[in-house]
C-alpha cells in the first residue's frame, strides 16, 4: 500500500499508476481514490495519481477534526507532490477536490499546468449544501451493498436518469465497506463536526479570487445538467471571468458526473493536451 506522511504526522494513502503526463485526481468530500474508477480506463498514456484525504478511505483519521479543512487538504496534496518528486501537473478535482484545486491555483500556482473542475465552482448552492449535511457523518441505513445500490438509485435517480443497476452497485461498493455488522462509512464521521464548526464560524469565504487564479492556466469545468451544487448562474459567471474556460455540460447527470461520459472526456482530454 502506497502512503506518505504529512508534515503534521498523518499517514495518507495514495495510488500512482501508469506513466506519461501526470494527472492528480482529487475526490469528493466523503469519497476516496475509487471516485476515479470509471475514468481510469480512458486515461491510457497518462500517469494517474489519486489520494485519500485525511480521514477518508485508507488514510489516517486526524486527532482533531478541525484539520478536515480545504486549506489543510490542499497542503496535503502539495506534500504528496513533494513526496513523489513532481514539480508541475494537471489537477482534476471532483466537488471538494475542485475547491482544493482552486486553492492550489491561488496558493501554489507554480505546481500547476492545468485544472479541471468536476461539478463545482466558487459558489455552492444552498440546496446542495443542505443535501450534503443531511447525510454526512450519518451511518448507512442499508444492510448490504445490494440494498445500498437500490437505495442510491431511488434517491439519486431523478438526477441520474437511465443509470443501470450495475453502475449503482459499483457506486455503492466505492462508498461503503460491507462488514458482518452491516455497512460502514469509508470516512471519519467527525467530518460532520468539522463542517458544522466551519458553518458556525461565519459566512463562507469568497472563493472567486481562488477561481480567478485559474486564468493563466488551461482550465475546464464539467457540470451535470441536473446538478444541485453548481448552478447555471455560477457557471455563467465562471465563463465570463475565464473566457478560455472549456465547458462540458453533461446530460442526465447530477452531482457529480462519473467522468466517463463523452462530454466529460472531451473536456478532460482537451485540457490535458493544452497543459502538456
Amino acid at each position: 500500500m502506497a502512503e506518505f506522511t504529512t508534515s503534521d504526522g498523518l499517514r495518507l494513502h495514495y495510488e500512482d499508476t501508469g506513466s506519461g503526463q501526470p494527472l492528480l485526481c482529487l475526490a469528493g468530500l466523503t469519497r476516496t481514490t475509487r471516485d476515479f474508477d470509471f475514468l481510469a480506463p480512458h486515461l491510457g498514456g497518462l500517469r494517474m495519481i489519486a489520494m485519500d484525504y485525511r480521514g477518508r478511505g485508507r488514510s489516517d483519521r486526524a486527532p482533531d477534526p478541525a484539520s478536515y479543512d480545504v486549506m489543510r487538504e490542499m497542503r496535503d496534496a502539495v506534500e504528496l507532490l513533494d513526496h513523489l518528486g513532481l514539480g508541475r501537473l494537471t489537477v482534476l478535482g471532483t466537488s471538494r477536490g475542485g475547491l482544493i484545486a482552486m486553492a492550489m491555483a491561488a496558493m501554489a500556482p507554480d505546481r500547476l499546468t492545468g485544472v479541471i473542475l468536476n461539478d463545482v465552482g466558487p459558489e455552492i448552492s444552498a440546496e446542495g449544501i443542505a443535501r450534503i449535511m443531511d447525510y454526512v457523518g450519518r451511518p448507512p441505513v442499508w444492510r448490504d451493498l445490494d440494498s445500498a445500490a437500490a437505495g442510491l438509485a431511488e434517491a439519486l435517480g431523478p438526477q441520474f436518469p437511465g443509470v443501470p443497476p450495475t453502475r449503482w452497485r459499483a457506486v455503492a461498493a466505492a462508498q461503503f465497506d460491507e462488514t458482518p455488522e452491516g455497512l460502514q462509512l469509508r470516512y471519519d464521521p467527525r467530518l460532520r463536526e468539522a463542517l458544522a464548526a466551519q458553518a458556525e464560524a461565519g459566512p463562507p469565504p469568497d472563493l472567486w479570487p481562488l477561481f480567478d487564479a485559474l486564468k493563466p492556466l488551461p482550465a475546464g469545468v464539467l457540470r451535470g445538467a441536473n446538478s444541485d451544487i453548481l448552478s447555471v448562474q455560477t457557471l455563467a459567471e465562471m465563463r465570463r471571468r475565464h473566457p478560455g474556460l472549456h465547458v462540458g455540460e453533461i446530460p442526465d447527470r447530477g452531482h457529480a458526473p462519473f467522468l466517463d461520459e463523452p462530454e466529460s472526456l472531451a473536456v478532460i482530454h482537451t485540457v490535458l493536451r493544452l497543459a502538456r
